[in-house]
């Protein structure tokens, strides 16, 4: 005798395929499907609603679909309080937790329905309340070196209800031309042009932009335009590694990069030694921000978020040279304060860098606007295939997208 539970999809769940992948995830997984409802939404501004009995063979077979189920939007017809179990110790979740997805969640508690607050892929999520008042519980996502002997971890998947944003229908509103995926072949000063719009929108709209960014920034010749967009105002926060910020300060001290001379494409003798020379003169004067204040350091993104008080954040690496003595060279701490920064951001700006950019893109929830730039195409799709399905990728030369983007924000905002 088979076992039965009946799910619910509502949204755009046609268009985004997101029904056509609930009918895959039950067949492949052995299962079947019965639709008892289905409301369909005959204009663009209206969402469709399906209703269906989901039935396995086996316990863990049903298990399993309704799992993969939930990961992309169904959520149980009857649902009940999520459950809760203490950690049983310091960075110990109970067996079963769930795992977070980066689409915005809700559980159930106590009868109420409670949204997670800071929502990111691949958490734990804790619930938290006032002594004896219900009314005051909160539910939040820890990861997993966060979590506190004590803390009440959420158990399976009861009781949890998950939404993915839908995709817009056309190229309407000041994000419609995110629609994700990646291509080389898009037109690329058109998109330039939306990506433009839709970073002036949102500074008019009060919010942040975040730029991630790897050194071949510098190294492809856009270092200047990006410290350009700092100073216009179109740049909030930086997330970069000790690598970019070298070369940046190398860039503004010797006018190389890597060594290389930026304007004669020639190498200069000793022009190998000037990211070394660079990290050392910043080490004397104690940080990036002394360095700027003494005058050493006049010009660059780096200056420009120094003059201009955007926060930076940058991360180490095993590889890294000096470092500079602004890098956070604790893993943990580092996750952490990209962590904080991307919070804060409603549009990202990855440029160039494969391990940044999946850094961020794994803290960012699925409602944060991406757009992600890279020469090489297997950056952008680890990106979308980590999960950041709502990025759009760019393949080209950041040293050509940049410049061009600057000149189209400071056009569109004039």
């Amino acid at each position: 005798m088979s076992l039965t539970r009946t799910v619910e999809l509502e949204g755009h769940i046609i268009d985004s395929g997101t029904l056509q992948r609930a009918f895959g995830i039950v067949m492949d997984f052995g299962g079947s499907f019965e639709i008892e409802t289905f409301d369909v939404g005959r204009h663009k501004d209206e969402t469709s609603y399906c209703r269906m009995t989901v039935s396995a063979d086996d316990e863990r077979s049903l298990r399993e679909i309704l799992h993969e189920l939930h990961q992309n939007g169904a959520n149980l017809a009857d649902p009940v309080d999520a459950r809760v179990e203490p950690a049983p110790a310091d960075q110990v979740v109970p067996q079963g937790f769930y795992s977070t997805t980066n689409h915005p969640t809700e559980i159930r508690y106590d009868g109420e329905w409670i949204p997670v607050e800071h929502i990111e892929m691949d958490c734990a999520i804790v619930v938290e309340q006032s002594a004896g008042d219900n009314t005051d519980a909160r539910a939040y996502t820890k990861v997993l070196n966060a979590i506190r002997e004590g803390d009440l971890v959420v158990t399976d998947e009861a009781g949890i209800r998950v939404k993915p944003p839908d995709r817009p229908r056309d190229s309407s509103g000041p994000f419609g031309f995110m629609q994700g995926g990646v291509s080389s072949e898009r037109p690329s000063e058109s998109l330039i042009r939306e990506v433009a719009d839709a970073i002036v929108a949102t500074e008019e709209r009060d919010e942040s932009v975040l730029v991630v960014a790897g050194p071949a920034v510098i190294h492809a010749g856009g270092g200047d335009d990006l410290a350009r967009l700092i100073r216009e105002g179109y740049v909030d926060l930086l997330s970069a590694g000790n690598g970019f910020a070298t070369h940046d300060i190398e860039h503004g001290l010797y006018g190389t990069s890597l060594g290389m001379d930026m304007e004669t494409m020639e190498h200069p003798r000793k022009g190998h030694k000037h990211h070394i020379y660079a990290i050392s003169e910043i080490i004397r004067a104690g940080g990036i921000e002394p360095a700027v204040a003494e005058g050493i350091v006049t010009e660059g993104v780096m200056y420009e978020c120094v003059e201009n008080d955007v926060p930076y954040v940058l991360a180490g690496s095993i590889r890294d040279d000096g470092p500079l003595p602004d890098t956070i060279t604790d893993a943990v701490e580092a996750q952490e304060a990209i962590r904080e920064q991307a919070r804060e951001a409603d549009l990202v700006l990855l440029l160039s860098s494969l391990l940044h950019s999946v850094a961020v893109g794994n803290c960012l929830p699925s409602t944060t606007k991406v757009v992600c730039v890279d020469i090489n195409p297997a950056t952008v799709t680890q990106l979308l295939d980590r999960g950041s399905s709502q990025a759009i990728g760019m393949v080209t030369d950041v040293g050509t997208f940049v410049p061009l983007l600057a000149d189209a924000v400071l056009d569109s905002a004039a």
